[in-house]
């Protein structure tokens, strides 16, 4: 009985689930495995403790789709718009260049929401709360612990988290990869920042003329969102939500500090920006660590197999780039590599 394990529940993890079902033949077992407590990766969504109705994305705000990928990756992006998952971007955006030829698109239910379609069209067994630490070779078959639970064994693995994650791992796939694999995956770099996201009671109001805003004279703040109406959301039985990312300077700067010391930075800054900003009721700060590839994976051709019998490849932004298209042109690559050797 063939089994299957896809490491991560980001934009390429979900996509490659659901290709292993469209594309190959159906493994008898698929699972994936996130060390998150939800799916999304760096297109989480988040909710309001106090109002589950309000949300904010904390990591990609919309989709560009570019006029070289509109026929290629066509298909993904009708299928999303025909469900709902994904509509034009409307809602005015100060300071954002759009260039000829592009369209934007925003996610009415959240960004991750398009990640949960992905799980769900897979049929996948999804488990939060797995952080993959440990990749053996025993018996034909790849061996994979965790921090927490039994080892499990599986006869392909697909990881597609941040190449630092994926140097970090133990036991034989440390010394499985490469030189050249090895320099392939140090040369990724990223850049660092910060998400807040802020919830407010119903009834407040945020007065400003526009849904999302570029900042270019701050040290702190690069970009403002309130989210719900970015979706062209209204609801008097729930609050605004918005949304800030910080510079890449700062995120460096403060990357070790606690979340709630950096959380009050922002808030301090944002009172400088929006001067009589109500309070938040609630708010959620996220370390993005690895936020965006600055420097992708040289001649991996969207992604990298280490492993061919059984079979181990890895995928994700770090071997394309930071967008929806880079991220399926991988899970695409991704699973041609499957279909070649198995």
């Amino acid at each position: 009985m063939a089994r299957a394990l896809v490491v991560g529940a980001g934009l390429t993890g979900g996509v490659c689930a659901a290709l292993l079902g469209r594309e190959t033949p159906r493994p008898a077992h698929l699972t994936v495995w996130e060390e998150a407590a939800a799916p999304g990766g760096r297109m989480c969504t988040a909710c309001s403790p106090l109002a589950p109705g309000s949300t904010v994305d904390l990591g990609a705000q919309y989709i560009t789709r570019s006029p070289q990928r509109a026929g290629p990756h066509a298909r993904f992006y009708d299928e999303l718009v025909a469900l709902g998952l994904l509509e034009p971007l409307t809602s005015p955006i100060e300071g954002m260049v759009v260039k000829e030829g592009e369209c934007n698109f925003v996610a009415p239910q959240g960004v991750s929401s398009i990640i949960k379609h992905y799980l769900k069209e897979s049929g996948a067994d999804v488990c939060f709360g797995h952080r993959v630490t440990r990749v053996d070779l025993r018996d034909d078959r790849w061996e994979v612990s965790t921090e927490t639970g039994r080892p499990e064994r599986f006869d392909l693995v697909v990881l597609t988290m941040p190449a630092p994650r994926i140097l970090q791992l133990q036991g034989d796939v440390a010394n499985l990869i490469s030189e050249c694999q090895r320099r392939q995956l140090e040369s990724v770099s990223y850049s660092s920042r910060y998400a807040l996201g802020l919830f407010y009671e119903a009834g407040t109001k945020i007065d400003v003329p526009w849904a999302g805003q570029y900042i270019t004279s701050n040290p702190c703040i690069r970009f403002i969102s309130i989210d719900n109406k970015k979706r062209n959301i209204e609801s008097p039985d729930v609050g605004p939500s918005l949304v800030v990312h910080t510079t890449v300077p700062f995120g460096v700067t403060h990357m070790e500090r606690s979340t709630e010391d950096v959380q009050e930075l922002i808030l301090q800054q944002l009172e400088t920006v929006l001067p009589g900003l109500p309070r938040p009721a609630a708010a959620k700060c996220q370390r993005w660590r690895h936020s965006q590839v600055t420097n992708a994976a040289a001649n991996s051709h969207g992604q990298l197999t280490l492993h061919v019998k059984p079979f181990l490849v890895c995928g994700g932004d770090a071997f394309t780039q930071s967008n929806f298209d880079g991220c399926i042109t991988s899970a695409l690559c991704v699973v041609e590599a499957l279909k070649k050797h198995i």
